[in-house]
C-alpha cells in the first residue's frame, strides 16, 4: 500500500504533472521511546510542534508511557495503517523496533530517525537519522573527564537495555580508560540519589560520575554530591540539559553537560519531510546534531533557553 499522498504522485507523474503536495495534505506521525517523565523529551517535541507550524503540515506525536518497545511497536504498527505521508521513529531497540519500521517503508512511507538508531537506520530503509553518534560521544566524555584527573569512574543509567543509553557507557569506558562501573537506575530522583550514596561509600576510590540525562540523573546525583560535601573531589559530567544542571556547571559543581540539541531531533525531520513533499528535497545523508560540550564558560548562555524547553 502507499500513503494518499504518494499514490496523488504516482498518478502526477504518469500524467506529467508537476505536484507540489499543500501543506494541509502532508500529514507525518512520531513515535519516540520517551517517557512522558523524561523533560528531555518535552524539548523534542516543542522542536516537533514548531516545525509543524512553521511549514504548515500536519503532525501527530506518540509515545509510551514507560520504556516500553513492545508498546512503541504497536504504535508505530497503529502509525502505519493510519497512511501518513512521513513517520519519524527513535529506535532504541532495533529487533524490537525494526520489524515495524520495515513495515512503513514496504507501505510507501518516508520514515526519518531520530535521536537513537544511527547504526541501523539505513539498513531498516529511514532516509536518514538525526542525532548524535552515542559511542563517539561517550569516547568524548571519557577522554575530558580523564583529562581533568578522573582514575575510577561511575556510569550512571537509567533505561538499561536502551542501546544509545548502553553505547554512552561503553563510550565512556573505552575514552576515560580507567575502571567504569554502570550503575542502573529508573527514572526515581529519590532512587538515584541514595544508589549513588551508596556506591561512593561502598568505594571510596570514585572519583568521576557521568549520567546519561542532566534533569532525569544528573541532578540526583549532584544531590548526592551535595549531601555528602563531594562536589569539589568529584568530577560530575552528564548527558544533555537543564537549568539546575546547567547552574550547577556555571557553580563550578559540575564539570560539564553534553548537549545532543535534541530540539533539533524533533525540528529537522518534520522540515525536511515537509521539503520533500514540497518541493522534492531532501539532505543526502545523516545529520549530526551533537555532541556540543556544555562547559562553564558556555552554560551561562543556554540556561534561559533551557528554561524554554528549547536547549
Amino acid at each position: 500500500m502507499r500513503s494518499g499522498l504518494a499514490k496523488a504522485a504516482v498518478l502526477a507523474a504518469a500524467l506529467g504533472l508537476a505536484a507540489p503536495a499543500l501543506a494541509q495534505d502532508v500529514n507525518i506521525i512520531v513515535v519516540s521511546h520517551g517517557q512522558a517523565s523524561d523533560p528531555f523529551w518535552s524539548v523534542v517535541k516543542n522542536g516537533v510542534s514548531q516545525a509543524a507550524k512553521d511549514y504548515g503540515v500536519n503532525v501527530d506525536y506518540r509515545a509510551p508511557e514507560t520504556f516500553d518497545m513492545v508498546a512503541m511497536a504497536q504504535l508505530i504498527d497503529a502509525a502505519v495503517n493510519q497512511e501518513p505521508y512521513g513517520l519519524i521513529v527513535s529506535i532504541p531497540d532495533a529487533d524490537a523496533l525494526g520489524p515495524s519500521i520495515q513495515k512503513a517503508v514496504d507501505a510507501g512511507i518516508n520514515v526519518i530517525s531520530m535521536n537513537s538508531g544511527s547504526d541501523v537506520s539505513k539498513s531498516l530503509g529511514a532516509l536518514l537519522h538525526v542525532g548524535q553518534e552515542e559511542l563517539d560521544a561517550g569516547r568524548a566524555a571519557g577522554a575530558e573527564l580523564k583529562a581533568m584527573g578522573g582514575t575510577k569512574g561511575l556510569c550512571i543509567n537509567q533505561e538499561v537495555g536502551n542501546v544509545a543509553l548502553d553505547q554512552r557507557c561503553q563510550g565512556f569506558t573505552e575514552g576515560f580508560g580507567g575502571a567504569v562501573t554502570v550503575l542502573p537506575v529508573t527514572m526515581d530522583p529519590g532512587e538515584i540519589t541514595a544508589k549513588v550514596t551508596a556506591a561512593l561509600d561502598s568505594d571510596p576510590e570514585i572519583n568521576t560520575i557521568l549520567a546519561l540525562g542532566a534533569s532525569t540523573a544528573g541532578e540526583p546525583a549532584l544531590a548526592a554530591l551535595e549531601q555528602a560535601g563531594k562536589t569539589a573531589d568529584i568530577k560530575l559530567a552528564s548527558f544533555d540539559l537543564s537549568p539546575n544542571f546547567l547552574q550547577a556547571i556555571v557553580d563550578g559543581k559540575a564539570a560539564f553537560a553534553i548537549d545532543q540539541q535534541q530540539y533539533l531531533q524533533g525540528y529537522l525531520p518534520v522540515a525536511f519531510l515537509s521539503l520533500q513533499a514540497k518541493y522534492g528535497l531532501m539532505p543526502g545523508g545523516n545529520v549530526p546534531s551533537g555532541p556540543n560540550l556544555i562547559t562553564k564558560e558556555k552554560a551561562a548562555q543556554v540556561i534561559e533557553l533551557s528554561s524554554q524547553g528549547i536547549r
